[in-house]
């Protein structure tokens, strides 16, 4: 998907140049084994040849715009060694995002390195909402993310994280929950990007780097909301047609330095987390 051969083509092909002011005009045209605009000037040809070079160029730069409509490999995308992402590692790849949904979570993603990769991203966000600081809905999102012969175990342990009186007051939560009267609870995770650590037939290791929002918007809020920096690493298994969570670990950053600007006010954090959506990701 690159369009980096896109400019290479037709940038001085037709371009005439005046000789000595004398009226004639010469056409610099490719040449085999010169590069792109080879060696020397060519002399003036015929209108019949002129018509033939002006046709070529004209079916190289459609074939090249109907290449870059999408449908493309996904090779340069995949990273199935965990070696250093090249530069178009995070670029878009062309690959429609997937139709299906799970409670609300994308779902049905490819079995390729691209897949893995998306799959951790959605998941990333899904264990990072504040869905999961409800009973009903946590367990929608651990029962949709995780394989089967793990959920049950989670369930358990993230109910016991969730659900303790001591934690959701901690952070200015209703037991059940919910935020006080007046007040917007944020948690949301925002993906920067994703790399494959290791791959096998029906397992990945996928590290997604991202941004999180967490915090209480709202006047007098003693929790105001505030930005983070983590990697998780997703351990993924093939099961059933999509990937899978057995496993995740998390670590603080990298954290980029922070600009001098001002926070906003606890209303206008407050309407744009009503205002503005989440995103779910594909690759």
């Amino acid at each position: 998907m690159s369009t980096g051969d896109e400019n290479d083509y037709g940038s001085d092909a037709g371009r005439s140049d005046s000789i000595g002011g004398s009226g004639q005009t010469r056409t610099r045209l490719p040449e085999g084994d010169g590069g792109p605009y080879g060696g020397a000037r060519r002399p003036v040809r015929t209108s019949r040849s002129l018509v033939t070079v002006v046709g070529v160029v004209v079916l190289l730069i459609a074939a090249i715009a109907f290449a870059n409509r999408g449908g493309g490999s996904d090779t340069a995308a995949d990273s199935t060694d965990g070696k250093k992402p090249g530069p178009n590692a995070t670029a878009a790849s062309g690959v429609k995002p997937v139709a299906g949904s799970n409670e609300g979570i994308a779902s049905g993603f490819a079995h390729t390195d691209q897949g893995a990769q998306s799959a951790a991203a959605n998941y990333a966000v899904a264990l990072g909402s504040d869905g999961m600081f409800k009973k009903d809905s946590r367990h929608r999102i651990v029962n949709a993310v995780y394989a089967p012969d793990v959920a049950s175990a989670q369930l358990s342990a993230l109910d016991k994280v969730y659900s303790g009186r001591k934690f959701l007051t901690s952070i200015g939560l209703k037991a059940d929950g919910s935020a006080p009267t007046g007040m917007t609870f944020v948690s949301r995770t925002n993906p920067a990007g994703a790399k494959t650590v290791k791959t096998a037939a029906d397992t990945a290791s996928v590290s997604v780097w991202y941004s999180a929002l967490f915090g209480l918007a709202g006047a007098g809020s003693t929790n105001p909301v505030s930005e983070s920096w983590y990697t998780n690493t997703f351990e993924l298994k093939w099961i059933n047609g999509d990937w899978r969570v057995t496993d995740f670990s998390q670590k603080d950053g990298p954290v980029p330095v922070g600009r001098d600007q001002t926070a906003s006010s606890a209303k206008d954090m407050t309407d744009a987390v009503k205002q503005f959506g989440g995103f779910t990701y594909a690759r």
